[in-house]
């Protein structure tokens, strides 16, 4: 079975796909035949990513905003209902990193925005989503998780327990959904060339608190090499697979 089965025509949103991960998995769904409606923060590289997979033969759209406000997840389903009819693969993707801080050094602010946009995000995609899928009684939705949904050393205080979140939220949902046609799945990478962003704030302890533990992380990855991995867990090669958390992280998370 190609890992591309059952993607031909899919209707795929996919959060945060204006750049790194997202931007890969948007340009494989393509390749693979699926319509694919771009989410991101950025207008620019929204567009950006819509013009090369329009370049390449395929179909996207663009849907601009904050994924963490009800009334832009709203917008983003209705625009792939609308525009392709349907929802069959959802990729929660979008995310913010953190400072790396303990508890004790993370402001109110900074733990309520990582929370809202890595977690509370993804849950009020997947929910309204649902319905769409249910209807038809068939879909997939892959979870973008991390190395820090696996272990406490990889991350700060709030990018961790969001990422965990993260995991809780794609078990949970496979749980409930598994004998309804819908399979939910998450990748956890590992250190991956993107253009995510960590404001390390020099005079907290943070990152000097977690550098003994990074020695294993490995090689970096490319973008590509995760967008394979959740092209693969939202085609119908992955039919069995649910409730999944996979680590693409060249063997950091069995150090």
């Amino acid at each position: 079975m190609s890992p591309s089965s059952g993607l031909q025509d899919a209707s795929v949103i996919v959060t945060g796909g204006g750049s790194g991960i997202g931007r890969a998995a948007v340009l494989q769904f393509a390749e693979a035949g699926s319509k694919v409606v771009v989410a991101d923060v950025n207008a620019e590289t929204a567009a950006s990513v819509v013009a090369e997979v329009m370049a390449l033969g395929g179909s996207a759209v663009a849907v601009v905003g904050d994924l963490s406000l009800q009334e832009v997840v709203d917008r983003v389903v209705a625009t792939a209902v609308d525009t392709y009819g349907s929802v069959d693969v959802l990729v929660n993707n979008a995310g913010i990193m953190d400072s790396m801080d303990g508890p004790d050094e993370t402001s109110d602010a900074e733990w309520e925005r990582v929370i809202r946009v890595n977690l509370t995000a993804p849950f009020l995609l997947t929910r309204a989503v649902l319905p769409v899928m249910l209807a038809k009684g068939k879909g997939a939705i892959v979870n973008t998780a991390s190395e820090a949904a696996l272990r406490g050393s990889a991350a700060g205080t709030a990018y961790t327990v969001s990422k965990h979140g993260v995991v809780g939220l794609t078990k949970s949902t496979a749980i409930h959904m598994r004998d309804k046609g819908i399979r939910v799945n998450a990748v956890a990478p590992g250190g991956t060339a993107t253009n995510i962003v960590v404001n390390i704030d020099p005079e907290h302890s943070g990152i000097a608190a977690l550098a003994p533990y990074m020695g294993s992380i490995g090689r970096i990855a490319d973008a590509s090499e995760l967008a394979a991995a959740i092209v693969f867990l939202a085609s119908d090669a992955a039919s069995n697979i649910n409730g999944v958390i996979l680590p693409v992280d060249n063997g950091w998370s069995a150090v």
